[in-house]
């Protein structure tokens, strides 16, 4: 038992070491961090992000971050690029070197060598007066205390405190590109976080039947028109696909139950006045959000003041998106 508290008290501590380490780096938003957007706002060319270790990892996260929101961004890793791959390096690109010590053999062969070929040099380090952040055009300032581990010497803070910086950098270059949730869905087209940002109402719609009846319809009518059509429900109309109310099933077994003469009853007499619908032009996203704000299963689709379909849950679970 107190083994299982000691593990719980242990997990807290790094949780809260890294949490403070990260609260922290908001005193070292400053001028250079600043011109470093401004400078990769700017370039014409790609962000080139290098490192080694753990700091490669972070590197790698930290370009496809940057790739998704607008910012050509390609890894090279810093054991590597003395051994050719210096050439994916063109004249307008920016390198930002990510290293905690800022002092590793492998950063102080290659810092010249990024410097003779006249790239801007960024340096995201945990040590300001270290060589790479000496010899940077622009140093990113992630220092911390202590690592979380309880040696001081895994990189576990120090990682975690570049990888926000590197998200700081991100998000405000989505700021300045005024980068939308189009533009994100332009290169996150697959999976279900691609169909939230792309997929419209009529995209799924479409493959549903429209049951529909006039407001004058006979109950038979109505109960033949639901269950040939298999959505459980139908809209109610008047003159030219006019929405005036829904029934589905369950009003139905509800209208059954409480009238034992079902002579001369319309589908005016048991729908829904005024349902739930949204625009066929509207994310399917929406619709779901819709459903779930009203407890409800579907929704009517418009065309603009007309019917036009309806969109139902079990079809938003079929895309993944609920």
């Amino acid at each position: 038992m107190n083994l299982v508290k000691n593990i719980k008290n242990i997990a807290r501590d790094v949780l809260i070491n890294e949490s403070r380490a990260i609260e922290n780096l908001t005193n070292f938003i400053d001028d250079d961090f600043e011109a470093c957007v401004n400078e990769i706002y700017s370039s014409k060319g790609r962000v080139v992000i290098t490192g080694i270790g753990k700091s490669a990892i972070i590197a790698n996260k930290i370009v496809a971050t940057l790739n998704s929101t607008g910012t050509p961004a390609l890894f090279m890793h810093a054991a590597d690029a003395i051994h050719g791959d210096l050439g994916m390096i063109q004249r307008d690109d920016i390198v930002i070197c990510i290293s905690k010590s800022g002092n590793t053999p492998e950063i102080k062969v290659l810092v010249p060598l990024l410097k003779r070929r006249g790239s801007k040099l960024v340096a995201l380090v945990s040590n300001t007066k270290s060589y790479l952040a000496q010899q940077a055009d622009y140093v990113l300032n992630a220092t911390i205390e202590q690592e979380a581990c309880p040696n001081n010497l895994a990189p576990t803070t120090s990682t975690t405190a570049h990888l926000a910086m590197g998200d700081a950098l991100a998000v405000c270059l989505v700021n300045l590109r005024n980068f939308t949730d189009a533009d994100f869905a332009m290169f996150h087209p697959g999976g279900a976080l691609g169909k939230q940002l792309y997929l419209k109402v009529s995209d799924i719609a479409v493959n549903n039947e429209l049951p529909m009846v006039n407001h004058d319809a006979t109950l038979r009518e109505v109960i033949v028109e639901i269950t040939s059509k298999r959505l459980g429900c139908t809209a109610v109309i008047e003159g030219d696909k006019k929405l005036l109310g829904i029934i589905t099933d369950g009003d139905l077994r509800r209208m059954l139950q409480k009238n034992p003469d079902l002579t001369g009853i319309r589908a005016s007499d048991i729908m829904t006045r005024n349902p739930k619908n949204i625009q066929k032009d509207e994310f399917a996203v929406k619709a779901l959000h819709q459903m779930q704000e009203n407890n409800i299963t579907q929704l009517v689709v418009m065309d603009g003041e007309k019917v036009g379909g309806f969109i139902h849950l079990h079809d938003l679970l079929k895309e993944g998106i609920a």
